[in-house]
């Protein structure tokens, strides 16, 4: 472990300087999918049936907004597929309500990205767009979602993740970041 990691990740981010970085050996589980998988026709009607969701990921969320269900909060990088550019307009309305640009590198969960998350959540929702890479953003969405919400993320080449809120979901995620190593990073600026 690097000497400025800590082994419990468990805690909330505070300074906005600290990481949760994903090791080697985590990288397999994480690829794996926690929610039901749903493809085609089928991701539109579980849209229909959603009460509060948020997103994370350019494709899912611009699928989300041409349905007409734009979610309270989306996490993208405008990048589907990691390097596919995406279209900054489709989520035009999105970014109108509020923005919040953040650095997040790959293979990382910044506390940039976790604050970004829960202040915008709790002012109503809006668009994170994230430099790096937004993937991590969904554990992040489920920690710090309340009960009943749904998070959403998109599986390439397998479909559409939901993930239901629930105390069983917030103690996955929580178990995933303890098994992370925690460090400072260096942001640039």
């Amino acid at each position: 472990m690097p000497p400025d990691a800590t082994p419990s990740a468990s805690s909330d981010p505070v300074d906005g300087d600290g990481a949760w970085v994903v090791p080697e050996s985590l990288r397999a589980e994480l690829a794996k999918s926690y929610g039901p998988v749903v493809r085609g026709a089928a991701v539109a009607q579980a849209l229909k049936e959603l009460g509060e969701f948020a997103t994370c990921g350019d494709r899912v969320t611009a699928d989300a907004l041409a349905l007409g269900r734009p979610p309270k909060l989306a996490v993208i990088d405008y990048h589907t597929l990691r390097s596919e550019p995406i279209d900054r307009a489709l989520f035009r309305g999105l970014a109108s309500r509020t923005t919040v640009a953040v650095r997040n590198p790959a293979g990382m969960l910044t506390d940039r990205l976790w604050n970004a998350i829960g202040r915008l959540w709790a002012a109503g929702g809006g668009l994170v767009e994230v430099e790096g890479e937004e993937d991590l953003g969904a554990l992040a969405l489920i920690a710090q979602l309340p009960l009943g919400a749904t998070v959403i993320y998109g599986i390439p080449g397998a479909g559409v993740s939901f993930v239901h809120v629930d105390a069983t979901a917030k103690e996955h995620v929580h178990r995933l970041l303890d098994r992370m190593e925690r460090r400072r990073v260096d942001l640039g600026d």
